[in-house]
């Protein structure tokens, strides 16, 4: 039989070995942090809405770049008139007509006073915003995703504890069973344990409970349908301090860097750019507007049923209509006669236009104000995450450190209160305290370092450093 010290430090190497191993071998896939990322990017459906929102703003800027081309209209017409009606000349005679015509209209603007062109710049400003948007939402949903990702592994490794708990009630109620044969303990020593044992086996099912449920939450996180075969590996990492160091840098170094790059500020510049680009527009209306005005048009005639002053018989009032209709122009010849073109040019000077292009300027340098005043709010927002992560990681690194130094503590205590109780000098209830003391010190120990993880990896991320474990 091993000494009691030989036996914790085999429990301990047992407890490394059951919460660092990979999961054991199942059915259930194992996905990495970097495939849980990349597939609730793929699938997250607020991402998607935000794809369709930039595809909105590109759609814009389409519109805008063609503003430069000519509108061009084509029309069609055809007029019946009876009685008095009008000639090709213009003067109403007494004559039935039919009318057939056609046009082509083309009005292309010269000059706008610059409003296409800063309205293009604008709607290319709103789409770089856009963008930087959308890369916001990936970055916080990386984020989210890696929150919950290490929550499961928090969970996994506080159902290692509670393995282990449960393993060492169970080894001590049969040690406590010998005691009792051998006339070293009452037998109500041996109930005690074994209901310290039932309560290490709830604590155990609810463990495990926990983990299905961060697991669940992680997949629903991803958008998975189907989660019933969903797990993820334990990664090994043998001295967390020493692995996470080098991201403990301070807040301005990180936030000079951060500033450069972080969409978030990157969207507030554009659009305080397209802001500016928008008073351009606004001022525009302050300079006069040259369009080129073209078009083509045509048409055929056709006279019938003229009326004379006179009193002609009816009769011959018909054969007069039959050869006047026969003898209207044929229609090639018309299109040839009728064909009008024309091209010009047409200015508009603005005089007064009740103040509205001095109030639309106005409004506009209000709201590149607002704009600048959301920029900076925006950096300082951001340089206070950064302080708080930084200060987060930093608390997490000395409470993982000094965690450490009560589970070696706790472990001699739980030590000897097992070596009591094996020579049947203590009570089920001393050893049951030391060794509920011993797992709490290593679950402190567990979300300390969780603790540690996240914000070292958060520093990591505002450093420009994807999400990796």
């Amino acid at each position: 039989m091993n000494r009691p010290s030989d036996k914790m430090k085999y429990i301990a190497v047992s407890l490394i070995l059951l919460v660092a191993a990979p999961l054991r071998a199942q059915t259930a896939t194992q996905w990495t942090l970097e495939e849980c990322i990349r597939y609730a990017i793929e699938h997250n459906i607020t991402l998607k809405q935000g794809e369709q929102a930039e595809e909105a703003r590109r759609t814009d800027l389409n519109t805008s770049r063609h503003s430069w081309l000519p509108d061009l209209n084509a029309g069609v017409s055809q007029n019946f008139d009876f009685g008095r009606s009008p000639s090709k000349t213009g003067v109403i005679v007494d004559q039935n007509s039919a009318n057939s015509s056609f046009s082509l209209q083309l009005n292309m603007p010269l000059f706008d006073g610059f409003r296409t062109a800063n309205d293009i710049a604008a709607r290319r400003l709103d789409l770089l915003a856009a963008t930087e948007n959308l890369s916001k939402a990936k970055e916080d949903l990386a984020v989210g995703v890696a929150s919950y990702y290490l929550q499961v592994l928090y969970n996994k490794e506080l159902l290692g504890i509670a393995e282990l708990q449960a393993s060492l009630t169970a080894e001590q109620v049969k040690k406590t069973e010998s005691l009792v044969q051998a006339g070293k303990v009452p037998l109500s020593q041996l109930y005690d344990m074994k209901a310290q044992l039932a309560r290490d086996e709830v604590s155990l099912v609810e463990a495990r409970n926990n983990v299905s449920l961060a697991l669940l939450d992680l997949a629903q996180s991803l958008e998975l349908e189907r989660s019933g075969d969903f797990d993820i590996p334990v990664p090994v990492v043998p001295d967390v301090v020493e692995a996470y160091m080098t991201s403990i840098v301070p807040p301005d170094h990180i936030y000079d860097q951060a500033v450069a790059f972080k969409p978030q500020i990157k969207e507030q510049e554009y659009l305080l750019q397209s802001q500016q680009k928008t008073l351009k527009i606004a001022q525009s209306g302050y300079y006069p507007k040259l369009n080129l005005n073209a078009s083509y048009s045509n048409g055929y005639y056709s006279y019938s049923g003229e009326n004379a002053a006179s009193n002609t018989p009816f009769g011959d009032q018909l054969r007069q209509n039959e050869r006047k209709t026969i003898g209207n122009t044929p229609f090639g010849e018309q299109l040839k006669q009728n064909e009008r073109k024309t091209i010009g040019l047409s200015l508009s000077i603005p005089i007064f236009n009740r103040f509205q292009v001095r109030n639309s300027v106005r409004s506009a340098r209000i709201n590149i104000r607002n704009r600048e005043l959301m920029m900076e709010n925006t950096k300082k927002a951001l340089y206070k995450e950064i302080q708080q992560a930084y200060y987060s990681a930093t608390a997490s690194q000395e409470s993982y450190i000094a965690s450490g130094k009560s589970v070696a503590a706790g472990k001699e205590a739980f030590t000897y209160a097992e070596e009591r109780y094996g020579n049947g000098k203590s009570t089920v209830f001393e050893y049951g305290e030391a060794k509920t003391k011993y797992a709490r010190s290593l679950a402190e120990q567990t979300q300390a370092k969780y603790n540690f993880i996240f914000r070292a990896k958060i520093l990591d991320f505002y450093k420009g450093m994807p999400i990796q474990l």
